[in-house]
């Protein structure tokens, strides 16, 4: 559990360092430089929710479901990286880039789409990380390149992706809309577990 826990905070650090590159740029460019999170994430192991949440057991080998304590196991990653990503975010206060006023404006973004429309979009990058991942655990990691700036340049959230960036959003206006983005937050959650188990969901293993 300690391990775990660690992992997934380490994970989300690496995501939060992509997602400060991203808002440094926000072109296609920012959208490669986010890679660096997922290359880190495949390369050490690391726990991260939408990099488990494809490959989690959902039965045991007796065949019984799990699904409680699978659950269980992803938001426990999930707290983590979250954590993770909130070490980044206050760290980049400190930057003199207007990294705050580019999440905002993501922020804006979601919440002009609504929880409903952000969780379904939400479903296209779980989608992709599970199928980015799968390709790097078979040692081709250059598909990496290419899902992670494809899920940005579509406008699908990543939860914590979309974490970091609101926690580096100016407190005045996360504490505005704080009720907003606690609707929204979840649905991306579920969204990108649903992305993440299409393969399963549609084409499950005999």
């Amino acid at each position: 559990m300690q391990k775990t826990f660690r992992s997934s905070i380490i994970s989300g650090i690496a995501v939060g360092i992509a997602g400060w590159g991203y808002l440094a740029y926000k072109d296609i460019v920012g959208a490669v430089l986010f890679s660096f999170g997922l290359l880190t994430v495949v390369n050490y192991k690391l726990k991260l929710y939408t990099g488990t949440a494809g490959f989690v057991a959902l039965r045991d080998e007796a065949g019984r479901s799990r699904w409680m304590k699978a659950i269980g196991e992803l938001l426990f990653i999930l707290f983590a990286n979250v954590l993770g990503c909130m070490l980044v975010a206050l760290l980049s206060r400190c930057s003199p880039l207007s990294l705050g006023e580019s999440a905002q404006a993501i922020l804006e973004g979601r919440l002009a789409l609504g929880p409903v429309r952000a969780g379904l979009l939400a479903i296209g990058c779980g989608f992709i990380m599970t199928t980015v991942v799968t390709f790097a655990r078979e040692g081709k990691p250059l598909a990496l390149l290419f899902g992670v700036p494809l899920f940005i340049n579509c406008g699908f959230p990543h939860c914590l992706a979309d974490a970091f960036y609101y926690m580096t959003v100016p407190f005045s206006y996360t504490s505005a809309h704080f009720a907003d983005v606690a609707i929204l937050y979840p649905c991306l959650v579920v969204g990108n577990f649903i992305g993440c188990n299409l393969y399963r969901f549609i084409c499950p293993a005999k």
